[in-house]
């Protein structure tokens, strides 16, 4: 009888260079919501302000060992750097020194790969994982996303917004040809919506329209489409990382909660139907998932208000 193979763990880096159109916000929540499904889930807090870290219940500047460390010293476990912040969610936390990470790795063989090499470390430990990019295209971001296999790109449905999106695809395109040819858009995010705007409905139709005219060509982003449901605007998103909490524990009720987990249901339906196709076709049976257990990494502090 065949043996039902290890789930394969999700990387997936979430990028804009544009401040404040719900990054990090999406990073967490998501990431809450597949741990939710019995998902085991790591966020990876790649971005110096550690807001996904404060987000998560995290004080940076009380934490022993972050990605920084990781980083700079390779021979360091990742696992000693990773907390649990919740069932089946976990955390590389960040702190303000990784802004000196770019200047101090410039000169460390496979710079490059340094983020890719610790995660690979941890085998399948984690189903999923979710990188929160600094607001910026430098070596934490080329570290991101060499180790990724996707990209999501979180964004309001502005003019300006939609013309930084070519930025990034080019950014991706750089690194798809030159360190990870594996690497794929998987779509767009959109962020803070206001489904009444006459604008937003033009930039939202411009985007599709971008995507579906990609189809027929040769770049990482010939599949990506924008995804569904958008995340409406929401004060309590806004409110909950200053409790350190995610929208599910601060505000379940609110419609933040309702449709970060409907996102997260549709990628969930997606990837497993893929794996489900992808079993099928080597004739081995589909792999039932089960909650991972908590212990495997010392877990935190429970997460609380986050200390200022």
């Amino acid at each position: 009888m065949a043996t039902a193979p290890p789930r394969p763990t999700r990387t997936i880096a979430l990028m804009n260079q544009k401040g404040g159109v719900g990054k990090t916000t999406t990073t967490v929540n998501l990431a809450a919501s597949l741990a939710r499904a019995g998902r085991s889930t790591l966020v990876v807090d790649l971005d110096p302000q550690a807001h996904a870290s404060l987000h998560l219940g995290l004080d940076p500047n009380n934490i022993e060992r972050t990605v920084y460390d990781v980083l700079l010293d390779d021979s360091l476990p990742a696992t000693d750097a990773v907390k649990r912040v919740g069932d089946n969610l976990y955390l590389l936390p960040s702190t303000t020194d990784l802004a000196a990470a770019e200047s101090e790795l410039a000169s460390v063989p496979h710079r490059t790969k340094r983020l890719e090499n610790a995660l690979a470390s941890m085998g399948d430990r984690f189903e999923f994982v979710f990188i929160d990019c600094p607001p910026s295209l430098g070596l934490l971001t080329v570290n991101a996303l060499t180790a990724a296999r996707e990209v999501l790109i979180p964004m309001q449905a502005h003019f300006l917004a939609l013309q930084g999106v070519s930025k990034l695809l080019e950014t991706v395109g750089m690194i798809a040809a030159a360190a990870n040819p594996r690497l794929r858009v998987t779509g767009v995010v959109l962020c803070m919506h206001d489904t009444s705007s006459a604008h937003t409905k033009e930039v939202v139709a411009d985007m599709e329209a971008f995507f579906e005219e990609a189809r027929g060509q040769e770049t990482p982003w010939k599949f990506a489409r924008v995804l569904r449901p958008a995340i409406r605007r929401n004060i309590k998103l806004a409110e909950s990382p200053s409790f350190g909490q995610t929208i599910f524990d601060y505000a379940p009720d609110a419609p933040g909660a309702a449709d970060y987990a409907a996102l997260g249901a549709a990628l969930l339906r997606d990837w497993d139907s893929m794996l489900a196709k992808r079993a099928a076709e080597k004739g081995v049976p589909q792999v039932i998932v089960t909650p991972q257990p908590s212990s495997v990494i010392p877990s935190s502090s429970p997460p609380g208000r986050a200390a200022r």
